[in-house]
């Protein structure tokens, strides 16, 4: 049998691609890897309306909180894998991870910067799924390129 892989999913906020990078990995993948998310600069929670998305899709969110990356780094915990998600085409900064020499990067926009644009509850509905089937292609296409 082999090993389970560690995968840490970073942003900078913390509130909603990683913690959506992590949840798809830890509900859907478990067998193979075990996902961790964090941020540069952690918002201190979960994006609501991420939250509600993700429950109503029966995602386990008990442990789930947003923190900083800082925790990995001083805990020593062994990752197998870095996936930074921040978004360049904004300037958004992405983390360096310096326990890794290859890290992967993932270009998405942050759906709270969108969600801070409008108040329609059909809008956001539509951004929170638009950014969660982005994540979901990328985390299946780079499941069956790592093998």
């Amino acid at each position: 049998m082999s090993k389970i892989k560690k995968i840490l999913f970073v942003c900078t906020g913390n509130s909603a691609r990683s913690i959506i990078a992590e949840s798809i990995i830890n509900n859907n993948f478990r067998n193979q890897f075990i996902a961790f998310s964090a941020g540069s600069n952690p918002s201190g929670k979960i994006n609501p309306y991420i939250k509600e998305y993700l429950e109503e899709r029966k995602f386990n969110l008990a442990n789930y909180y947003s923190k900083n990356f800082d925790e990995f780094l001083k805990n020593d915990i062994d990752i197998d894998y870095v996936i930074t998600v921040c978004n360049n085409a904004n300037k958004e900064v992405c983390p360096v991870w310096p326990k890794k020499k290859t890290i992967t990067h993932w270009d998405i926009a942050d759906p709270v910067e969108k969600f801070k644009k409008t108040k329609n509850k059909d809008k956001i509905n539509l951004i929170t799924e638009e950014t969660y089937n982005i994540i979901n292609k990328k985390i299946k296409h780079w499941i069956k390129n790592e093998k």
